[in-house]
């Protein structure tokens, strides 16, 4: 396979709700796409990728406009450079080329995603088969933001539970912790419940933090800096909800090293966070050699990205719902066709690739830019496909 050119799509998508944690608000999301176009076998194919940056670095030191400029700059033009000295290229040696550029994971994993994706198709492979998913469908959890009062948080995860979701995930900070957790165990019995601090906490805070092993929660996670699993390593001894990391795994040399402290019982796994889809699948094979389980988290993707996440979660170390949820729980029109629970599960397509693309109209009208890069002999490339030569 070779790649003919790559395009930077930015879009934006209002949110059905504000959804706020402990380091931001958000109102919408500017997800950026990455579509690869490349030939395989005399035969144009596209594949889709999707980058999970934020606007701003409050939650990696990524952020959207970084990302687009080290996508054109330097991740894109190091993949044509690879091309255009003769070698092969395919999704497998993406993080091999790109080694020598420093950071970037989530710029990193939507390439990777995108070419994957387009080798797949070229091949009719899905990514389920690709990984080795054991499942068709994966159970649905939900994250449920900061709200502005308990009578507003019982009331969302009432329409939650209502509408079949299976573990109900709470974001937690300082001052909104305990009395939430309380009121949500009292109102909703023994639903499957576990919250999350994204980084809100420090080690002084054990004792408070004790407070929440009462309620039987499935794990807490990430209640430290990321920066820190010696801390994280210590708080575990210190309570007895089991201990999850989102923030601090960024690589399976990280989640090998969070395990071999004894600073993660649970994994949550987000393929962009951490490089890619490969990258993904290989902390799941440690966690899984280790007995540790993990569970697929989300950066509310689009169908894109959800369609991905549905199939990695459905490998046999993923014992724990993801945040896969449907895609009304975030976006009224989502621009693939939607994801919906079904008896508390979301189906994994099965389809070449990640199964799912853009809904042409709904892309176009959700775009606000798109840059081209190509390589100089893309352009002689595709004329010699398009008369056969």
């Amino acid at each position: 396979m070779r790649i003919l050119s790559i395009d930077l799509i930015d879009i934006t998508l209002p949110l059905v709700s504000p959804f706020t944690t402990s380091f931001s608000t958000q109102t919408s999301r500017a997800p950026l796409l990455v579509k690869v176009t490349a030939e395989h076998n005399g035969r144009e194919v596209t594949g889709w990728g999707e980058c999970v940056v934020l606007d701003e670095p409050v939650y990696s030191p990524e952020y959207l406009d970084g990302a687009r400029e080290v996508l054109q700059r330097f991740l894109i033009p190091a993949l044509y450079a690879w091309q255009d000295a003769g070698k092969a290229l395919t999704a497998e040696l993406v993080g091999h080329v790109l080694e020598h550029l420093v950071g970037h994971r989530m710029a990193k994993a939507a390439l990777e995603m995108a070419i994957l994706d387009a080798q797949l198709r070229a091949t009719d492979v899905s990514f389920a088969s690709y990984f080795g998913a054991t499942v068709d469908a994966v159970p649905s959890g939900v994250s449920v933001g900061i709200q502005k009062s308990i009578p507003d948080l019982l009331s969302a995860v009432g329409d939650y539970v209502d509408q079949g979701y299976v573990r109900i995930k709470l974001k937690i900070q300082q001052g909104w912790d305990i009395e939430p957790v309380r009121a949500v165990r009292e109102r909703f019995g023994d639903i499957p419940l576990q919250v999350d601090a994204n980084t809100a906490y420090r080690l002084v805070d054990a004792p408070h933090l004790r407070k929440l092993d009462p309620f039987n929660l499935l794990l807490i996670e990430q209640p430290l800096a990321e920066d820190d699993l010696r801390q994280h390593a210590l708080l575990a001894r210190e309570i007895s909800t089991p201990m999850c990391l989102d923030e601090s795994i960024v690589s399976a040399a990280s989640a090998a090293d969070a395990i071999a402290m004894g600073a993660a019982a649970i994994i949550n796994i987000k393929p962009g966070r951490v490089g890619g889809y490969l990258e993904a699948k290989r902390i799941h094979d440690i966690a899984v050699a280790n007995g540790v389980a993990v569970w697929c988290g989300g950066m509310l993707e689009t169908g894109l990205g959800r369609a991905a996440n549905a199939a990695l979660a459905g490998l046999p170390g993923f014992t724990l719902p993801g945040d896969i949820s449907a895609s009304d729980r975030f976006y009224k029109q989502d621009i693939t066709e939607p994801f919906r629970i079904e008896d508390g599960q979301i189906r994994i397509p099965s389809g070449a690739g990640i199964g799912v693309e853009p809904i042409p109209a709904v892309l176009a009208e959700a775009t606000t830019r798109t840059v081209t890069v190509a390589p100089r002999r893309a352009q002689t490339l595709r004329r010699a496909i398009a008369v056969g030569k």
